[in-house]
């Protein structure tokens, strides 16, 4: 069983957006400002499209805090949809004497057919509500309060685009992450930024859209979070099951990923050695701070391919459900490119994964004893001698 664990609830065009959170002990410090920063950049990003000028996000604290502080209950949130007032015949909750026309023509890379074909439906309407990325702005919200429990141990998580568009930015020294706040697609190259803009450009204006790459990391883990004795257990598929269920991510890496396929094992593995502190280190983190299925003490690294959007302004050709005749793809509005919002996204997931991954690690009741835990194993993290 998760020691941290959360639902959400809510559809694209409905009143709002629920979440419930559980597993924050008691005494930590929560403000609704802390979930509205990451709110706000989850909303921003080169090519976002029209939505993300009606909608606003501020996360609603209902209940789990008193006086500021974490209760130990369950905390549960709310963000509204602003746009719920041009949606309230189309979603409404109650019977209505007419129902607006149904959606039926299927959106190529949606998840339109697999979902009317799973449950019986004639209208996609309830599919792509609930599968749209909107949901993703609940998962930011959860993020940043397993973000703020993860602060209380040092633990610092960023995100960064490196491809968008076929455009690559090659980082070799540690990231200006100020700069990357700045950046209209989160490029720590100001070179780069400007041809990863002009690709998103080209492809607006072909009606099209544009995917890319981007990276999560997370600084100050310590050494020995997940396990090497179960598969579901390994910290290393944890993240990469919550990187995979982000909208869009096609693929995942840690480390050196895919590259180190094609590498020697001398090249690969990352040599250990005693810090002057007494503590292990490693010489490089090609690993990306997970070994065997544990953090190994570098920093985790993580990458995620996003697809290129697949609702188009110049639609593709498909199929009505209802007829079965050629169509053009129903179009709904969209973004041209989500890569720097998916780094957000990235950035909340793994975020909760190792929120989970330090409550099974240190326990406690209270954030006072999570952290006399924690502190008391990092003094163990050295030399070992036979007891």
């Amino acid at each position: 069983m998760s020691s941290f664990r959360f639902l959400t609830a809510g559809e694209s065009h409905g009143k709002a957006l629920v979440m419930i959170i559980e597993g924050i002990p008691v005494g930590l410090w929560l403000r609704e400002e802390d979930i509205d920063h990451d709110l706000k950049r989850r909303q921003g990003g080169y090519g976002r499209g029209d939505r993300q000028k009606i909608e606003e996000d501020h996360a609603e604290i209902l209940s789990g805090i008193r006086y500021g502080k974490t209760m130990g209950s369950p905390i549960s949130l709310l963000i509204k949809n602003r746009d719920w007032e041009n949606w309230q015949q189309t979603m409404s909750v109650s019977a209505v004497e007419k129902e607006t026309e149904p959606v039926t023509r299927f959106r190529p890379g949606h998840a339109d057919l697999a979902g009317v074909t799973k449950y019986n439906l004639y209208d996609v309407r309830p599919i792509l509500e609930r599968a749209s990325a909107r949901e993703t702005a609940s998962r930011v919200a959860v993020g940043a309060v397993a973000r703020r429990f993860l602060r209380e141990f040092g633990v610092e998580i960023h995100s960064h685009t490196v491809g968008i568009g076929g455009c690559i930015c090659e980082v070799s020294a540690p990231v200006d992450w100020e700069h990357v706040e700045t950046s209209s697609v989160r490029c720590a190259d100001p070179e780069v930024e400007k041809k990863m803009m002009s690709a998103i450009d080209s492809a607006k204006e072909s009606g099209d859209s544009v995917g890319g790459v981007f990276e999560v990391i997370a600084e100050g883990v310590p050494i020995g979070l997940g396990s090497h004795v179960h598969w579901d257990r390994k910290l290393d598929g944890r993240i990469a099951q919550a990187m995979m269920s982000i909208n869009a991510v096609k693929g995942v890496e840690i480390g050196a990923g895919f590259d180190a396929a094609n590498a020697l094992g001398s090249e690969v593995h990352d040599v250990v050695q005693l810090a002057d502190n007494k503590q292990w280190k490693h010489i490089t983190n090609r690993a990306g701070g997970i070994e065997g299925g544990m953090s190994n003490g570098e920093s985790i690294v993580v990458r995620g391919a996003i697809k290129p959007i697949p609702t188009l302004s110049k639609p593709l050709p498909s199929v009505d459900l209802k007829s079965g005749k050629a169509v053009e793809a129903h179009v709904e509005r969209s973004d041209v490119c989500v890569v720097p919002a998916a780094g957000v996204i990235g950035e909340a997931m793994l975020a909760i994964v190792l929120a989970d991954a330090f409550l099974e690690k240190f326990g406690g009741d209270h954030i006072n004893e999570t952290l006399r835990n924690y502190r008391n194993y990092l003094a163990s993290t050295g030399l070992r001698e036979k007891p």
